[in-house]
């Protein structure tokens, strides 16, 4: 991209914010918890005294989870206001073309169409990666506590449920390390249209070139209804790198 480009607001201030948070508390927690989980091994046991010993990864796991509820009660509230203020458009709930989207998506990646699915404000590849962590989230917060407190949840529910919460807290968080560096880092990082990075999560904004491609109904919304907070320009100021 040479010159200016006219930018479009994507994310605002509290979106990034809680992304920031998300993205912290999923490093730390998964790094460590990978670590732990392995604490047998050479590998594991090399990398925790990079940091003294195992009892401060722990701290640190745990420093994790609580900015990981931090994040989780954030959003809550976020989403509470956004119902309140009656702003639900350009939402992460599925509706029902994003089943539509899907299906003409595969038929087109199989050659029995000529026409890709076009998107709204978020495809249906993103609500499935939204839905699928704070689905995650409340999973990995409750079986942790039962974890943290055994002594107390042995008190009040039966031994499996202690020992399947072992093992929901060590799957979900295998599972959302693989989704996160396969599915997430590579669709909305290192795939061609985005590659080496995409920016909204540090500036909220997108250009016009990726509104184009990307999310071109949304794009059409915005042209035909001026002044939409979602849609606000920016002119993008001449860069060396660009």
């Amino acid at each position: 991209m040479t010159g200016t480009s006219t930018m479009y607001k994507r994310w605002d201030i509290h979106q990034r914010l809680q992304h920031y948070l998300t993205v912290i508390s999923f490093l730390s927690c998964a790094v460590t918890g990978i670590v732990i989980k392995f604490a047998y091994t050479t590998w594991a046991q090399s990398f925790a005294k990079l940091f003294g010993n195992f009892n401060t990864l722990f701290a640190i796991h745990l420093a994790g989870a609580v900015i990981m509820i931090i994040a989780g009660v954030y959003h809550l509230f976020y989403l509470v206001h956004r119902v309140f203020k009656g702003n639900l458009r350009g939402t992460m709930l599925p509706v029902w073309k994003d089943l539509k989207d899907f299906a003409l998506n595969i038929c087109f990646y199989c050659g029995l169409t000529r026409s890709a699915p076009q998107f709204a404000k978020y495809s249906y590849k993103e609500k499935i990666d939204y839905l699928a962590e704070y689905w995650g989230t409340p999973l990995m917060i409750i079986t942790g506590l039962i974890l943290l407190y055994p002594g107390k949840a042995i008190a009040i529910m039966p031994r499996w449920v202690i020992e399947c919460s072992h093992f929901a807290h060590q799957g979900e968080g295998m599972l959302a390390f693989l989704v996160i560096f396969t599915w997430h880092i590579y669709a909305v990082h290192f795939s061609l249209d985005f590659f080496p990075m995409n920016n909204v999560w540090l500036t909220g904004k997108v250009s016009r070139e990726v509104m184009e491609h990307e999310y071109p109904l949304e794009l059409a919304l915005i042209e035909n209804k001026e002044g939409s907070l979602d849609g606000r320009e920016v002119p993008q100021q001449p860069s060396a790198t660009h």
